[in-house]
């Protein structure tokens, strides 16, 4: 049985070297691909009254997303990503101060979220936790946690609590290592992490190599991805890793089945330049083959 999902955290444009600017911010992309995916999600975020403001609404109703949630900021503009890329790569200037740093607590209204995503760049301003704070003050049915750590705006202590009130946990491998350490092989390494935040469930990604994925009462399952013959570049990639994630949580499949339908989805979007895809025939095939 479906359950409503919100989607909590940044919206912002990442800008490139070519001048593009694709909207962006990974709850955002979490939020647009799950849209497409015919699950409705709560987009919960805030932006400036500037054009960049206005675009992003726009395009919110363009894709049918519900802009209720989405706040406008007087006083801090719109966020923006300074991305450059090297060998495909991408390395990110996020601008400090802008309007996600500042979502309105006193402003949300109760979801009633049967699933709260969240990640962790836009908790670097004591607003926007304690607007998500309400938000799991209203005791979602899970809530899940995808890590982003951008220097300069984590603590591992902070970090290391968030990942304490989560039921599920997705990060890269460097950002794990960051969090647990090194000094034994990865399966375990990430049974004892999960064992010792009392998690549901912990993902992995691997870049290249794929996913791997540990519950409390079965083996870790990996998965790895085919090789892409038309790499543009990997932005958003773990994003649309998420979004299958929580897609398969909120539609009761399997964890296995879930991880290889995110690894799918993920290797797709590596051949389309940003982190979202302005076409819904983009999903089509996927839509048609998970019978959404």
């Amino acid at each position: 049985m479906m359950v409503g999902v919100s989607i909590f955290g940044e919206v912002l444009f990442d800008c490139f070297p070519s001048n593009e600017r694709i909207l962006g911010g990974a709850p955002f992309n979490v939020a647009w691909h799950l849209q497409a995916f015919r699950q409705q999600p709560h987009f919960v975020s805030r932006v400036g009254t500037d054009a960049g403001g206005e675009t992003i609404r726009r395009s919110m109703q363009r894709w049918g997303m519900d802009c209720s949630h989405l706040q406008a900021d007087d006083s801090h503009p719109t966020g923006e990503v300074q991305i450059t890329l090297q060998d495909g790569e991408p390395s990110y200037d996020i601008v400090d101060r802008v309007a996600y740093d500042f979502i309105n607590a006193e402003q949300l209204t109760d979801l009633s979220a049967g699933i709260l995503y969240h990640g962790s760049l836009a908790l670097r301003h004591e607003p926007s936790l304690q607007a998500l704070q309400k938000l799991k003050s209203q005791r979602p049915s899970v809530v899940f946690m995808d890590v982003n750590l951008r220097d300069p705006w984590w603590q591992r202590d902070r970090l290391l609590t968030w990942v304490g009130e989560a039921d599920w946990v997705k990060l890269n491998e460097s950002e794990f290592s960051l969090l647990h350490g090194e000094g034994s092989d990865r399966p375990t390494a990430m049974t004892s992490f999960l064992q010792r935040h009392n998690l549901q469930g912990l993902v992995v990604t691997l870049g290249e190599r794929g996913a791997v994925a540990v519950t409390p009462d079965q083996p870790a399952y990996q998965v790895a991805p085919v090789k892409v013959p038309d790499l543009v570049d990997t932005v958003g990639a773990g994003d649309a890793f998420s979004s299958v994630l929580l897609l398969g949580l909120n539609q009761g499949w399997p964890v296995g089945q879930t991880l290889e339908r995110a690894q799918q989805f993920a290797s797709a979007l590596v051949g389309r330049r940003g982190a979202t895809v302005d076409d819904p025939d983009f999903y089509q095939a996927m839509i048609d083959a998970w019978k959404l």
